[in-house]
């Protein structure tokens, strides 16, 4: 018989000590933070050992910690592994999850050219913020991360930078932001994570007031917001080159903060194999690559996005 520890305790631990983060580990199980900070403690006091190094808000492995990590995560890799081999492998549509925002802002408008270029390939989308574990419900899904996702595969679609952006309307009607200070005559819109104003004003070397503004739960909302003129939006690029192409929305300053979390393919290893998984991911990346190497080209000659 094989003495283990619970499973949902192990999986709290190798999540938290990918990411060192107890919060980011919270986001990949969807669960609360307090839940898995509860699921470690209970491993530690099952193991009688320490698993972590706490200072403050800071995580480390201990020695043990990270020698138990290597081990539980080739563990979970080769029970993913096994679980993929008997699987039966579902026909009909290919079965896609995708972030709301990205789906919305950037896929959906390129999705004909896949279409024009496999018109026999059915597709069933489903957009959700929640995490994809890799289990039956989809063949791929499309999510932002640090690209570790255990027993699965991850290709990087694009790196996501932040900029403040707001509409071509607002800006003429206020000359104080031709500078970055200029920001702080004018409503902040925040996306999440909230943080993410106070590194681009640092970036920036300005003092912004951080307090108020309008807070949205999705990047394809405040970009929105800024298009119709509420405000001034620290806005994906990747999400709003097209409307910053259109001329709907402009970059204010050429300050663009890289994003901790990029976005990613994510599949199963068996779903590899399968023809249309296949064609839509190379279609996917093919896309990305168009659009990066177009965003570059722009940097360099000092138009940005717009």
């Amino acid at each position: 018989m094989r003495r283990l520890p619970p499973m949902s305790a192990m999986r709290a631990f190798e999540s938290a000590a990918r990411h060192l983060s107890f919060t980011r580990a919270a986001a990949e199980l969807c669960v609360t933070q307090a839940a898995v900070s509860h699921q470690v403690r209970q491993l530690e006091q099952w193991l009688g050992r320490s698993l972590f190094l706490r200072r403050g808000h800071t995580l480390a492995l201990t020695h043990k910690g990270r020698a138990y990590l290597d081990e539980l995560s080739l563990a979970f890799d080769r029970m993913a592994a096994a679980t993929e081999q008997v699987r039966e492998r579902k026909d009909g549509p290919l079965r896609i999850t995708a972030l709301p925002s990205f789906a919305s802002r950037w896929l959906l408008p390129r999705l004909p050219t896949f279409r024009a270029r496999h018109p026999d390939i059915e597709i069933k989308f489903s957009s959700s913020v929640q995490l994809w574990s890799g289990d039956d419900e989809f063949d791929l899904g499309i999510r932002s991360g640090l690209g570790r996702w255990p027993g699965l595969k991850a290709d990087l679609i694009a790196r996501e930078y932040l900029s403040p952006v707001c509409s071509p309307t607002l800006l003429q009607e206020q000359s104080v932001l031709a500078q970055p200070a200029g920001l702080t005559s004018v409503m902040l819109l925040h996306d999440e994570p909230r943080a993410a104003w106070r590194h681009w004003a640092e970036l920036a070397g300005v003092s912004l007031d951080l307090d108020r503004g309008v807070q949205f739960s999705d990047a394809a909302l405040v970009l929105q917001a800024a298009a119709d003129g509420l405000g001034v939006a620290l806005g994906r690029l990747m999400l709003a080159a097209d409307d910053l192409r259109a001329g709907r929305l402009v970059q204010l300053f050429d300050q663009a903060l890289p994003n901790d979390f990029s976005y990613w393919l994510v599949y199963a290893h068996a779903t590899a194999q399968r023809p249309e998984a296949a064609a839509f991911r190379a279609w996917l990346l093919e896309a990305a690559h168009e659009h990066t190497g177009k965003t570059a080209r722009q940097a360099r000659a000092g138009t940005m996005l717009n």
